[in-house]
């Protein structure tokens, strides 16, 4: 059977990958992106590279967004050049990005107010996983409408986890990141006071990686943090405080105090200060080294 086609919105560190996946597995694609540079290899490899996300989304059956926030999904959705505005009835409309889940049932609305289908479908993983396909979906909707993406949603991943309705899987992701973002502000910490203690550093993360608080990430983040390595390689610091803002608020308005997540976010905010936003998340250590 003929493959349907699927638009790409937002071929960033993920996004790349993503899109990539969906070509080698023989889906016809159109992809968008803001910045053109960015677009411009994959007419090379076989998709329709788009001036407008409203040009990207014509004709296709699935419509898939990954993007930095709020912003930026409104703004590839929205509007006349947007991509809602060419989006037929039927269409799928899978938004990946991390976002805030008062925008994402927004804009479910919005879909089903053109008789679109709609699901939010963030992501676990990084830039490996995405190329290699292995991310993990979080899924928010309808079941049917789960059932009906999944072999879009397959090349890219190894696992596809429905949460419940709308706004479910964008929920857990920010719940994801926001410990994630805590353990890395920790982290930050605990090798400042290593450092100013007088410790070896290699021996005093041997016993820190290799006990309890040994997570994949401190693992990850330790290596780059020793070795002052912030190169942007799978995810950048000012995202990680985007993230933590959002997680922040979703916790206030199910009437929790944010306790940890206003303390990492603050440390993540001081980074932002420090000049370090653009650089990897594991940078948040330098403020302590100031």
């Amino acid at each position: 059977m003929t493959q349907p086609r699927v638009a790409f919105l937002g071929l960033g560190t993920m996004g790349s990958g993503m899109a990539r996946r969906l070509l080698g597995a023989g889906f016809p694609l159109n992809v968008y992106n803001r910045s053109t540079e960015r677009a411009a290899p994959f007419s090379k490899e076989g998709a329709t590279v788009a001036a407008t996300p409203r040009e990207a989304a014509a004709h296709a059956g699935f419509i898939i967004s990954m993007v930095a926030d709020d912003n930026a999904s409104r703004g590839l959705w929205l509007g006349p050049d947007g991509a809602l505005a060419a989006a037929a009835p039927g269409t799928v409309l899978i938004e990946s990005s991390t976002l805030t889940v008062g925008w994402v049932r927004a804009l479910a609305a919005d879909a089903a107010g053109r008789g679109c289908e709609f699901l939010d479908a963030p992501v676990t993983g990084s830039r490996p996983q995405a190329a290699a396909g292995e991310l993990t979906f979080l899924a928010g909707g309808s079941p049917a409408v789960l059932e009906k993406a999944r072999p879009v949603l397959e090349p890219m991943s190894r696992a596809i986890v429905h949460l419940g309705p709308t706004g479910s899987g964008s929920l857990l992701k920010l719940i994801n990141n926001f410990l994630c973002g805590v353990q890395a502000a920790s982290l930050a910490e605990a090798i400042a006071v290593v450092e100013r203690g007088g410790l070896d550093l290699a021996a005093a993360l041997g016993i820190l990686t290799g006990g309890a608080p040994g997570s994949p990430l401190i693992k990850t983040l330790s290596a780059r943090m020793s070795a002052s390595d912030y190169t942007p390689a799978n995810f950048l610091l000012r995202l990680m405080t985007k993230d933590l803002t959002y997680a922040a608020s979703e916790t206030a308005s199910l009437g929790l105090e944010p306790v940890t997540a206003t303390a990492a976010l603050k440390v993540f905010q001081q980074a932002i200060a420090h000049g370090d936003g653009d650089r990897d998340l594991s940078t948040v250590v330098e403020q302590f080294r100031s």
